[in-house]
């Protein structure tokens, strides 16, 4: 199922890069989160009349994050390679985690991971470097990643069942709705187009969420995390073969550093650590 969950997320997000012609990074946001939104809205029909004043400021918080780590990410990879963004973007859990545990060896996996996303900038697979812009919104991305995993904490501890995340995918997209409307507009004339659009809601955040909310019932958090470290692998393979994207040797062991370091830091954690939720 986590493993499912990866492959979804970013064969979603290969399906959102070929929106960005038309729609543009943020308007693909838009209707990826408001569809996926709309959708849950209709299964979980949460009861928000009911919800408390605390319960709100957490599903608001909550969809704020969602917007700025979704919009953050899709940005990014407008510039840059997938398998790269999501390596640069995993900074943010393992830095949470790393200021959460304040041990000597958790931030030395966080150091060992910053090497590797450092290594990314020597090549980008055809030999110019990386858009600096790029790296800025993945990194950007980091930080929303690292707020999400809080804000929906938080959330989930405060409003029973799934319903604080259907709103705050609701909430997310009204945000996104300034920055976002000109671009999403321009789907709906093409079928071909809201086709994708569907599919990139459904596999970047309907299936994703529901997966990976049912192995957290059958996996212990440490092994849940492990396997969720191989994201950035698995983003990689992706953009290679959905994209046509290569990152060159040098993005090879960068990506594969990120990784054992995410691996790492899961491994040595305290019996009760933060589990890392579902990249965009």
């Amino acid at each position: 199922m986590v493993l499912g969950s990866c492959v979804s997320l970013q064969v979603g997000a290969a399906l959102a890069a070929q929106l960005f012609g038309t729609t543009g990074p943020a308007g693909t946001t838009l209707l990826r989160l408001g569809i996926a939104g709309l959708l849950l809205l209709a299964v979980v029909r949460p009861r928000v009349r009911s919800w408390s004043r605390r319960q709100w400021l957490a599903v608001v918080a909550f969809g704020a994050s969602l917007a700025g780590m979704n919009g953050s990410f899709y940005a990014s990879i407008d510039r840059i390679p997938l398998g790269t963004a999501v390596t640069i973007e995993f900074l943010g859990p393992l830095v949470l985690a790393a200021t959460q545990s304040r041990r000597a060896r958790d931030l030395g996996w966080v150091l060992l991971a910053a090497a590797g996303v450092a290594l990314l900038g020597l090549a980008d697979g055809t030999g110019g470097g990386l858009d600096r812009v790029g790296v800025l919104f993945a990194l950007s991305a980091a930080v929303f990643w690292a707020l999400y995993i809080l804000t929906s904490a938080r959330a989930g501890a405060l409003v029973p069942g799934q319903g604080g995340l259907a709103v705050a995918m609701a909430l997310g997209a009204l945000v996104l709705l300034p920055a976002g409307a000109h671009g999403a507009w321009r789907a709906f004339p093409d079928p071909h187009l809201l086709l994708l659009v569907g599919g990139t809601a459904l596999l970047a955040s309907v299936v994703p969420y529901t997966l990976e909310f049912a192995a957290l019932r059958r996996l212990p958090e440490r092994v849940f995390g492990v396997l969720l470290s191989l994201e950035p692998a698995v983003a990689t393979l992706a953009g290679w073969l959905l994209l046509g994207q290569g990152i060159g040797v040098p993005g090879l062991v960068a990506v594969g550093v990120v990784v054992l370091a995410s691996i790492g830091s899961t491994l040595t954690a305290r019996p009760a650590p933060p589990v890392v939720a579902a990249a965009p």
